[in-house]
Parts: structure tokens; C-alpha cells; sequence
């Protein structure tokens, strides 16, 4: 029989409380948003009342000792975790903001006491409601049975229910039984199954995989973001509290990440602090760098995992700066894209990123390029979805051939390298028409279309307002100030026969027109709208509305089939005009 990778240890519910109260086990949940309903925690706890088995739980020994090992930041934890909780952190979570009356934090962010009731005459726990609250017989909060003195805890139940009604001997001896009971739960033992050190993340991966029943996946960013929990919390709760002001609007006059076009998510911004600091995408390596292993050797030290910890941290302080986020976003608006809808591939938001901060704070790249660069090179990898595919792979390939460029022009050259190679005239001529070929909602050649038209300054279809503008209205109403129109109606074409709706949504069958030239329009046929909206402008200013959306000659003469195939090509060089105007005209 080949040698386990794991132990059984065998705790009490109060052993698991004090463990992590101490900081030996590593609880980071109670400071990220607990997905558990109350009803859930109800229940868990009138299994263990019952004596039901509740699942065990798996832990992974981190190699810290506890007490030499350096934590990153503050922390009000007497040791530093040496066990991770792999699988079971809603339960422990459950028990502890229990046990110990902590509030945890709900998936809208804000802060919660679970309140589990508890009526002991029929041992029946329930979640407090209009109903409970006016019964006496209730025990409206359990975790005062776990915060004091069961005797005294007792005796004032029975007072404050004498003063309702009366309490027959037998009924108080069942009371204080039940009361008992429930206290006593911190005796429940529970059964650990503790993950060696030397366990690589893959097979911890992979343990877990196996068997939880829910089929859920650990990635690389968890382990990262658990083994920050361990010894830099702090940096961990950045992250996350950066992440949750990105979607909420900060007090007015106070700077905030607040944005409407990238609302990242940790584990992205994990990505950019991990390319800026050690110039990696693969976060198999970086995981190995945070437990302090040398990667030649194989062997870990505390004072390495310090140092690499000192890197992120450095790198972090650089990601979350609100002066560099706020000009970054602005380069993403100087690419066209002004709204997180348009934005086909966050991975290329990251790796973007990335870039604009390497630039600017480590090859001190000129501003006014480096914005200029940082532009290009988001329109180019949005528009062809550099970073859909396999995004881990060629971001590690793009950022290997960084590490041993040493000054601005290397830097700003191999941008340009890349981005020369990738936009070609067969890429312009051959590749995107095809690719607009499609029916996807979510095609990044339809939004690289939006972005070429802002840039570009074309108005709406019919309209006399910009696109840019419509885009990024003040206000939003019931309705979208700017709408995608059916330049041949759907109603229509089905009247014609073309019923799939796959050739119906065509991209090359879209445009944008205001709202309520949208309604207005209808099911016309084009033939028949065209001319009447056509007479609201001089020849000139139609010329042009045609060129920004990209109309053939004459085509609302044509068949449905020759239109999509004659405007195609035209909305690929609408969107190299994009490129070149972004490009200052090169």
C-alpha cells in the first residue's frame, strides 16, 4: 500500500472554535461574503443537536510553525495559520459566527449576525421571524447559550417565561435539559482529514475534486489568494475591498475605483499583481514563489516566502493606486470602449493593465505614449480575442518576452512588433470579414465596430447626436439611449422566408440608431424607411453617415443575402479607420 497523503485528526467543536480564534487554522471566510442562508445554519445545527453526522472537514498543513513565521501586515491572530481549510469553510464559518457572535459578511456586502432560534421544550431550532419573536418559549439567539453561564442562562429563561405563563417542575427539569444539550455542543467531535505539506496544489486540487459531492474546482487563484488569507491577510482584503468599490459609487467627492467598464474581480487583479511582480501568468509558479520554494531545488524558507511576499506587496501597492487605475480606465476610453458591456474578453482588461503599469513604473515610459500604446494594444487584443483562447498561455508567452528588455523603446517596440504581426492586410482584407460572418451577441468584432465608430465621431444612423455620447449617457432611462436596429426588419425578412434566427441577427444586419427611431421603424422595409429618413440630412452629412455605418451603395435595393456580403468588408475598413485614427493616422 503506497503512503497516505493525509491524517486523521479528531476535534471538538470548541477545539475547531479555539483554533481558529488562536489563528491555527486559517478562517479566512468571515471577511469574504458567506453564501450560506440562515436556514442552512438552522439546520446544521439541529443535526448536530440530534447527533447526526454534519460531514468532516479538510485541512492542508501550510509549514509555518506558528510562531517564528513572519505575517504580512496586522493581524490580531496570536499564531499564524498552520492548517488551510480546503473543503468545509461555509460549516466553519457557520459555527464560529455562531459560537462566538461574529458577524459575517453578506453577499451584498453588508454585515450580519446569524440569529438561529431555539425553543426548548420540543428541541426545535428555527430562523427568527414575526412569529418567534413573540414567542416566549423562544431562545431567540442561540449564541447567548454559548456566552454564558448555562445555570444563569437557565434561570433567566425560566423567569422571563414565568412571566407568561406558568412552569410546572417536570416542564423546568426538560428546559434545563435541552439548554444543556445545546450548550454541550461544543463537546460535538468532528473528524479532519489534514492534507500533508508536501502535497503539491495540484493534488490538493484534486483530493478536493474527488470528493466533494458538489463537483466544484479549486484554480490556482484560490490557493494564491488562500495562502494570502495566511500570511498577508491585509493584502487579501485589499484586493477584495478595492473589487467591491469598483461596483459601488464611493461618497461623492471622495476618489473611488467606481467605474462602469472594468469591475474586476480579485482573482484578476491577482493576475495583474502577479504579472507586475514577477512577470508570470501561470500561477502554478507563483504559488510555489509565495510558500517560499526555490523552484531549481525544490526546497522552502521562510525568509524566501518573505521576499516574495515583499514583491507582491510592492507590486499591489502599484495595481490599487487610484491615480494609475483612473488613467488606465481612461485609456480604455481612449480605445473606444466606454462601457463593460463592449468588453468581450476581461483577460485582455488584465493583461492591459499589466502592461500600463510595467510601462509606466518599471521602463519609464513618456505618458503621452505609453497611453497611446497601451490603446492600441487593447483595441488590437480585443478585436481579435488575443486572450480568449488559452488567455494563461499567451499571456506567460507575452510577458517571457519582457523580463530582459531593459529601457522605454525596447518596450514600446515589442508592443508595436506584436501588433504589426497580428493586424495585417490579409487580417483587415480576409480574416475579419469573416469573422463578422456570425449571429454571436457578444461577437469582439461587433464591439470593436462600436469602439472604430466612437473613435471615428460617427453619429447614430439618422441621427444627430454621436455614438460616443449616446454610449455614455448622463442618465439612463426605461429605455436605452442607443439601440441595436434590424437594418432589415425581422418581421420582414420572415415575410420573405428568412425565418433562422441565426441569419435573421446577422452582425452585417445591425446598426445603431436612437431609441425611438428603433420604434418608429418598426417592420418597415427598407426600401420604404430609408428614403423618408434620409430627407432629414444634406447630401454630405448622408455621404458620411453611410461611410461611419459602413451602408453599401444603394442598399435597400438589394437582396438580403448581397447586402450582408457586400457590408461586411466595409465594416472591417470602418474599423481600420478606428485603428489607424487611434494610431495618429499610421
Amino acid at each position: 500500500m503506497s503512503e497516505t497523503l493525509f491524517k486523521e485528526v479528531r476535534y471538538t467543536l470548541g477545539g475547531l472554535v479555539n483554533g481558529i480564534s488562536m489563528g491555527q487554522i486559517g478562517l479566512p471566510d468571515i471577511q469574504r461574503p458567506f453564501v450560506w442562508s440562515n436556514a442552512k445554519v438552522r439546520d446544521l445545527f439541529d443535526s448536530m443537536y440530534r447527533g447526526y453526522p454534519v460531514g468532516f472537514f479538510l485541512f492542508w498543513e501550510t509549514g509555518a510553525d506558528g510562531v517564528e513565521t513572519k505575517v504580512i501586515g496586522d493581524t490580531n491572530k496570536q499564531k499564524t495559520p498552520s492548517l488551510l481549510i480546503v473543503d468545509g469553510q461555509q460549516r466553519l464559518t457557520s459555527l464560529y459566527a455562531v459560537i462566538r457572535r461574529e458577524a459575517v459578511l453578506r453577499e451584498n456586502f453588508e454585515r450580519e449576525h446569524i440569529r438561529i432560534a431555539f425553543r426548548p421544550q420540543n428541541g426545535t431550532f428555527a430562523v427568527p421571524d414575526a412569529t418567534t419573536e413573540r414567542d416566549p418559549e423562544y431562545i431567540l439567539d442561540v449564541s447567548l447559550v454559548f456566552r454564558t453561564d448555562t445555570f444563569e442562562f437557565v434561570s433567566d429563561y425560566l423567569e422571563r417565561l414565568r412571566s407568561h405563563r406558568e412552569v410546572s417542575k417536570d416542564e423546568e427539569r426538560l428546559i434545563a435539559k435541552a439548554i444543556g444539550r445545546l450548550a454541550k455542543l461544543t463537546d460535538y467531535p468532528f473528524i479532519a482529514l489534514e492534507l500533508s505539506q508536501q502535497c503539491t496544489e495540484e493534488q490538493v486540487a484534486d483530493v478536493f475534486v474527488r470528493i466533494n459531492s458538489e463537483g466544484k474546482k479549486l484554480n490556482q487563484s484560490d490557493f494564491i489568494l488562500t495562502l494570502m488569507s495566511v500570511f498577508w491577510d491585509e493584502g487579501r482584503t485589499e484586493l477584495e475591498t478595492f473589487c467591491r468599490a469598483a461596483r459601488q459609487p464611493g461618497p461623492a467627492g471622495q476618489a473611488s475605483p467606481f467605474n462602469a467598464i472594468f469591475q474586476p474581480d480579485p482573482d484578476h487583479l491577482l493576475r495583474v499583481d502577479v504579472g507586475v511582480a514577477f512577470r508570470r501568468a501561470r500561477l502554478e509558479h507563483v504559488y510555489s514563489l509565495l510558500r517560499g520554494k526555490d523552484l531549481s531545488t525544490g526546497e522552502s524558507s521562510p525568509e524566501k516566502r518573505a521576499n516574495q511576499f515583499g514583491k507582491l506587496r510592492d507590486a499591489q501597492s502599484r495595481v490599487l493606486n487610484l491615480t494609475y487605475w483612473a488613467d488606465f480606465l481612461n485609456v480604455v476610453r481612449a480605445a473606444g470602449y466606454r462601457s463593460a458591456k463592449h468588453i468581450s474578453s476581461v483577460n485582455a482588461l488584465v493583461f492591459a493593465y499589466q502592461l500600463y503599469l510595467l510601462g509606466r513604473t518599471e521602463y519609464g515610459v513618456e505618458g503621452f505614449k505609453l497611453k497611446n500604446a497601451i490603446a492600441r494594444w487593447l483595441f488590437m487584443s480585443l478585436l481579435t480575442g488575443r486572450f480568449t483562447s488559452s488567455p494563461e498561455s499567451r499571456m506567460e508567452q507575452d510577458l517571457a518576452e519582457l523580463r530582459d528588455m531593459t529601457s522605454a523603446e525596447q518596450f514600446l517596440a515589442r508592443l508595436a512588433t506584436v501588433e504589426s504581426a497580428t493586424l495585417t492586410d490579409d487580417y483587415w482584407t480576409k480574416t475579419l470579414p469573416l469573422d463578422l460572418a456570425t449571429s454571436a451577441g457578444r461577437s469582439p468584432a461587433l464591439f470593436g465596430f462600436y469602439a472604430a465608430q466612437t473613435l471615428l465621431d460617427a453619429r447614430a444612423l439618422f441621427s444627430s447626436m454621436k455614438v460616443v455620447d449616446l454610449l455614455d449617457p448622463p442618465a439612463q432611462g426605461q429605455k436605452k439611449s442607443l439601440e441595436r436596429h434590424h437594418l432589415f426588419p425581422r418581421q420582414y425578412l420572415k415575410g420573405k422566408g428568412v425565418e433562422s434566427v441565426r441569419d435573421i441577427n446577422q452582425i452585417a444586419n445591425y446598426t445603431l440608431v436612437e431609441w425611438d427611431d428603433n420604434i418608429a421603424i418598426s417592420d418597415a422595409p427598407p426600401s420604404q424607411y430609408w428614403p423618408k429618413y434620409a430627407e432629414r440630412f444634406d447630401p454630405d452629412t448622408l455621404a458620411a453617415m453611410m461611410r461611419w455605418h459602413a451602408l453599401p451603395q444603394d442598399w435597400w435595393t438589394l437582396s438580403y443575402e448581397d447586402f450582408l456580403v457586400a457590408r461586411r468588408p466595409l465594416i472591417a475598413d470602418v474599423i481600420r479607420q478606428g485603428y489607424v485614427k487611434l494610431s495618429g493616422g499610421v
